[in-house]
This record gives structure tokens, sequence and C-alpha cells, in this order.
């Protein structure tokens, strides 16, 4: 367990984050985690990037990540975003249809180790982190998820999970997929990357068996919804798009944005 003392020492200030290193099999993930004020133990989220991953700009935090995290931590949580793509050299994946660092599988392994990393320190909850994800992070989270998946290293389980736009058709398709913990699918009715229906379907079957799987869909709204400050726009060169021309529209919608920011903020506090 590491020390307060050395907590304090290497702790990112308010609003910031502190770069980790996050040991795994076979290696280490690079990670970004940032730290709420006070001594804790705090509540925390492991939060997985989209195809894009973490990074913009010459190593600037891309901006959704920087404000989510921000605003998770100014809510009380502590937030690790393992860097799954910058840690073993790769760029975004958006473009990428033959993936090497796969959702249900090499994502799935960095959630586990970033929660482990999380619940071998003596400021956070070890028996109140949740799982979050964006897109393809977001798939990620539900595979993470299924009951067939249980963690086997005899730690405490995620105890939430929330999902921004994932492709729910591989879990949705799956007879075998249940749900084991509380989950919030957040979509937009216009999304043309990650449409809705796979997901809708997903939702309303585990809720017909007793699962406790929220889906919100927010009408006009288009992948990205959530984003601070991202103009409505086509983007091109996307590996697998609703249309299968490559191209999709991404973009913030302010109203969708501004729900599931209160959305997601109650999600996670709830007993």
């Amino acid at each position: 367990m590491l020390s307060l003392a050395l907590l304090w020492a290497s702790a990112a200030l308010a609003g910031g984050y502190e770069r980790v290193s996050i040991p795994m099999d076979g290696g280490h993930l690079d990670g970004v985690f940032f730290r709420p004020p006070g001594t804790g133990p705090f509540p925390a989220v492991v939060a997985l990037h989209g195809c894009g991953g973490l990074w913009r700009e010459q190593g600037k935090l891309s901006l959704r990540h920087a404000d989510w995290g921000e605003r998770l931590a100014a809510a009380g949580f502590a937030v690790l975003m393992p860097d799954s793509y910058g840690s073993r050299g790769l760029g975004s994946q958006c473009g990428v249809k033959d993936l090497t660092v796969r959702a249900g599988r090499e994502r799935v392994a960095d959630a586990a180790a970033a929660r482990i990393w999380l619940q071998q320190r003596d400021d956070i909850r070890g028996g109140r982190i949740a799982l979050l994800g964006w897109a393809g992070g977001g798939s990620s989270v539900l595979t993470a998820i299924r009951k067939d998946r249980r963690p086997a290293d005899g730690r405490p389980d995620f105890t939430r999970a929330v999902t921004f736009y994932p492709s729910c058709r591989a879990q949705s398709e799956s007879p075998s997929f249940a749900a084991r913990v509380p989950l919030l699918i957040l979509m937009g009715e216009a999304d043309d990357w990650t449409p809705a229906g796979p997901c809708s379907y997903l939702a309303k079957a585990a809720q017909g068996r007793g699962e406790k799987v929220e889906f919100v869909l927010y009408p006009g709204a288009v992948h990205d919804f959530d984003h601070p400050r991202l103009e409505v726009k086509e983007r091109e060169n996307i590996a697998y798009s609703a249309s299968g021309t490559g191209k999709v529209t991404v973009g913030t919608n302010p109203a969708a944005r501004e729900d599931a920011l209160k959305r997601v903020d109650a999600f996670l506090k709830a007993p």
C-alpha cells in the first residue's frame, strides 16, 4: 500500500492530473490519474477512451477526457484513465479494421489492471469503483461487466458501469449476455457511427431479465454529444460506419450533454 505521504508528494493539483504507470501481465500501461482534493478515501472511476485515444496535439490530453476527469474529481471521485493505445505504441484506431488491441480482450484486461492499481492505494475505496467508457471503450465496458466475465482476482468487483454510445451489436446478439452490475447506456438518436438500435434491444432484453440496465436516448444527438466543445461535422475514413461509407457525424449536443452530466453524477453517487 502507498503511504499518504507518498500520495501527497505525487498527487496532481486540484483540476489537474498526473501521469502514472499501471502494472499488468507482460508489462505496464501508462495512465492519467485525477485525484480529488482531500485525504480520502475516495470512490473511483476507471474511464476507457474511444478509438481516438487519450491524447491530442503533442501529448496534450484531449478536451473530452480533461473535462470529464476534472468534473468527476470535483464531484469527489478519483479517476484513472488507462492509455490502451499509446502504451502499445499506437495512435488513433478509428480507421483500423483489424484491431490488435481489441475491445473484448486487451481492453477488458486494461480495465481490470486499472481497478487493481486503484485498489492497492489507501486513498481509494476499493469496494466502490465504477467503470465508464466512450464508444469503443464503452463496448469494452459491456464485455467487462458480463456475468460470465466476473473477475477471478479475489478483489472487489466494479460496482457500476456507464457507457457512452458503444457498439452493442456483439453483446445484443450474444444469447449469454447478462449484466452483473447496474448499467447506464447513453446514446444519441441520430448517431450514424454506433446506431442506437442494438443498444435499445440489449437494454430491453436485460430489463426483461430483471437486470438493472437503464437506456437513455437523446433526440437529435449524434456521436460525441457529450464533448464540451465540438462543432457538428462529418468525419471520414472511419473503419466501421452505419452507412458503410466510412463517413459519420460527430459533435456536441448541449441539451444531451447537460442531461448526461447530471445523470452520470447521480448514477455514480447512488447507493
